[in-house]
C-alpha cells in the first residue's frame, strides 16, 4: 500500500466581488489528487483536496517541497501500525520534515490541501464517510445533522441594497436561518443602510451576521461596534488584523454580543495566542479556524486540544471556507456548524447534489471519504486531474 503520485493544478475561481480588504478578480485555488495503489470495488482509490477561497493556489510549494517528501519516503513508514491504511499523521510529519517552526503563512495552505486529500483517501480505503470514521476514532456518536449558514453579501459593481436583499431572500428560500454579509468596504453610514435593509427583509425569519474581513483599526472597529449593537446580530466577525490580539480584546469593552474570528490563523500556536490574549469569551464568541488553510485536520486536532485546555466547547467552532471537509469534521467531531457558499466559488462550495438545507441544517449523506463523488460538477473537475 502506497501513495504513487500527488497531482496538483491551479484553478481559477475568479469573481468580480470584493470584501473590505480584497477583490476576487484573480483568485485561484489548488486542486490536489493523492493517488494510491489501493483498489476498492474495482476502482483505484484517489483522495482529493483543495484550499479554501481567500488564499491563492499553492502549486509552487506543493510541487517544490511537500509532494516529493511524501513520494520519496519509504512507503511502509507512512502506514498505520496495522499496515492496513495510510496514516495521515505520519504523512503530515513527513511533509513538515526540515521545516522551521513559525512562519505559517502560505505553507500551512499547501500542507492543508494535501492533508485534505489524504484523509479523503484514508476514509475511502476504510469504506466509510469521513465523518463516521472520525467519530469512531474518538469513541463518540457521529452527528450527521449539521448547522450551516449562508455567506454572501459581498460588494459588487452596481449592486444596490435591493439586490442585496434579494440575495439574502434567496438564502432564506433555500432553507437557511442565518445569513452573512460584508461590511467595511463602504462608509459606516452606507453600511448601516445596507444592514437595516437586510434586517427589514429577513425580519424574524433569520439572523444576520456581519464580516469586516480584518479591515478595521481600533477606532473604526469601536465606531462600528457602537452602531452594530443597536441590532440583533448573530455575530460581528474579524474586526481587525487577525494577529492584533490586543485590538480583539479591547472590542469586548464595546460589544457585548457575539464576535467571531480565527479564519486567518493557521496553526494551533496562533489559536492558543488568540485564546490567551484576544479576550475571546467562551460563553458567546465563535472560532472560525479553517483546516484547509491551517495545515489540515492533523493540525486541527491539535487546535481542538488547545480549546479544551482553555475551557472552550467545540460547539463554538464554526469553520470558515464552506467546504465539505469542514462539514465532515463538524459532523464527526461535534463542532457547532459550518459556513457555506450557496452561489459563490463553484464548484468547490456547496453540498452533494442530494443534500438540501432544512431549518438551517443539512444532513450528511453516507458517501465514502469526504463525499466529493456526490457533487457532480465538482467530481467531474477532480477526475480530470486523476482517477
Amino acid at each position: 500500500m502506497r501513495v504513487i503520485d500527488i497531482c496538483e493544478v491551479s484553478k481559477l475561481i475568479a469573481s468580480p466581488i470584493r470584501n473590505a480588504f480584497i477583490d476576487f478578480t484573480k483568485m485561484t485555488t489548488s486542486l490536489v489528487a493523492v493517488v494510491t495503489d489501493v483498489v476498492v470495488d474495482g476502482q483505484r482509490v484517489v483522495g482529493y483536496g483543495f484550499n479554501s477561497n481567500g488564499r491563492y493556489g499553492q502549486g509552487g510549494l506543493i510541487r517544490e517541497r511537500f509532494r516529493d517528501r511524501v513520494l520519496e519516503t519509504e512507503p511502509d513508514s507512512l502506514l498505520n501500525d496495522e499496515g492496513s491504511n495510510l496514516d495521515p499523521h505520519r504523512i503530515w510529519d513527513v511533509m513538515m520534515t526540515n521545516e522551521k517552526p513559525g512562519g505559517h503563512g502560505e505553507r500551512s495552505v499547501a500542507v492543508g490541501t494535501i492533508d485534505m486529500a489524504v484523509w479523503d483517501a484514508v476514509a475511502k480505503i476504510e469504506g466509510k464517510p469521513l465523518f463516521r470514521m472520525l467519530a469512531e476514532r474518538e469513541g463518540r456518536e457521529a452527528e450527521p445533522r449539521v448547522f450551516v449558514y449562508a455567506a454572501g453579501g459581498y460588494y459588487y459593481p452596481g449592486k444596490s441594497n435591493d439586490a442585496l436583499c434579494a440575495e439574502m431572500r434567496s438564502y432564506l428560500n433555500r432553507g437557511y436561518t442565518v445569513v452573512k454579509m460584508k461590511i467595511g468596504g463602504a462608509t459606516l453610514d452606507e453600511d448601516r443602510a445596507r444592514i437595516e435593509a437586510v434586517l427589514d427583509e429577513i425580519g424574524t425569519e433569520a439572523q444576520l451576521a456581519v464580516d469586516a474581513n480584518g479591515r478595521f483599526d481600533l477606532e473604526t472597529g469601536i465606531a462600528y461596534a457602537k452602531m452594530l449593537r443597536d441590532y440583533p446580530l448573530f455575530w460581528y466577525e474579524e474586526i481587525g488584523d487577525p494577529l492584533d490580539y490586543a485590538l480583539q480584546a479591547a472590542m469586548s469593552e464595546f460589544y457585548d454580543a457575539p464576535m467571531a474570528t480565527g479564519e486567518n490563523l493557521f496553526s494551533h500556536q496562533d489559536a492558543r495566542n488568540l485564546l490567551r490574549y484576544g479576550g475571546m469569551r467562551p460563553d458567546r464568541d465563535f472560532l472560525q479556524f479553517d483546516c484547509a488553510l491551517s495545515y489540515g485536520l492533523v493540525e486541527y486536532l491539535r487546535t481542538l486540544d488547545i480549546l479544551q485546555q482553555f475551557g472552550w466547547s467545540r460547539r463554538q467552532c464554526i469553520p470558515h471556507g464552506g467546504h465539505q471537509m469542514s462539514l465532515n469534521i463538524a459532523a464527526g467531531l461535534g463542532l457547532g456548524g459550518n459556513e457555506s457558499y450557496p452561489d459563490l466559488f463553484q464548484p468547490y462550495g456547496g453540498f452533494p447534489d442530494s443534500v438540501s438545507v432544512e431549518d438551517g441544517h443539512i444532513t450528511m449523506p453516507d458517501l465514502p471519504g469526504i463525499g466529493f463523488e456526490g457533487k457532480s460538477d465538482l467530481i467531474a473537475v477532480m477526475r480530470e486531474l486523476a482517477v
